[in-house]
């Protein structure tokens, strides 16, 4: 793939504009998908304000708030990367509260977060209205190749190197299912578009040819 550097700024510019191209009487389902160290969550809030200055009402979702019970997540151990790749997110309830309320002839009332995993306990949310037209905009990691319905996706990529040098030492045992995620999932391919984020403050995006 060829990389085309854009500043950070610029690249936010693009893919809110993207984002705000989509039909205006329809909600905009966007995955902002890469490990913890690409930083999906913070390029995800930096589209917030310029998606609202667009006219389309806004909701953050992390799918880190959608994992499934320590009871389940945690049967075979805490650092097992197959089960952190298979089984941590809890796939039924991002669909059932968030994703599916948002096809068309849905009712607009999303779940913006279900489980605390830092206490293992749901959280106590009311339901958000999410106006017709509305994005949603779901970061997380693994988040593609699971049929997850988005209009709009976004794979935050680190060369291997890069991803291991920013992953902390008590997270690198999860390196093997990120590694097993670029051979199965194959985000590259799968995500509309790609950015490398080797060096954070120098962005590029990654296209075919």
């Amino acid at each position: 793939m060829r990389a085309r550097p854009i500043s950070r700024e610029a690249l936010v510019e693009e893919l809110a504009e993207l984002v705000a191209a989509r039909p205006r009487d329809a909600w905009v389902r966007v995955a902002v998908d890469g490990a913890p160290a690409a930083g999906p969550g913070a390029l995800a809030d930096e589209l917030v304000a310029p998606l609202r200055l667009s006219g389309r009402p806004v909701l953050r979702v992390s799918a880190g708030d959608f994992l499934r019970p320590a009871s389940l997540r945690l049967e075979h151990g805490r650092t097992d990367p197959d089960v952190f790749y298979e089984d941590w997110l809890d796939v039924k309830g991002l669909l059932r509260e968030v994703l599916e309320p948002l096809e068309p002839g849905g009712s607009g009332r999303v779940l913006p977060a279900l489980w605390d995993s830092g206490i293992d306990r749901a959280y106590r949310l009311p339901y958000r209205e999410l106006a017709p037209g509305g994005v949603v905009l779901v970061d997380g990691t693994l988040l593609l190749g699971r049929g997850l319905p988005f209009e709009v996706s976004v794979h935050v990529w680190l060369s291997a190197g890069a991803l291991a040098r920013r992953t902390p030492p008590d997270e690198r045992w999860r390196l093997p299912a990120y590694e097993r995620y670029e051979r199965e999932a194959r985000p590259q391919r799968a995500a509309d578009v790609v950015v490398r984020a080797d060096h954070p403050d120098r962005p590029a995006v990654l296209t075919d040819g």
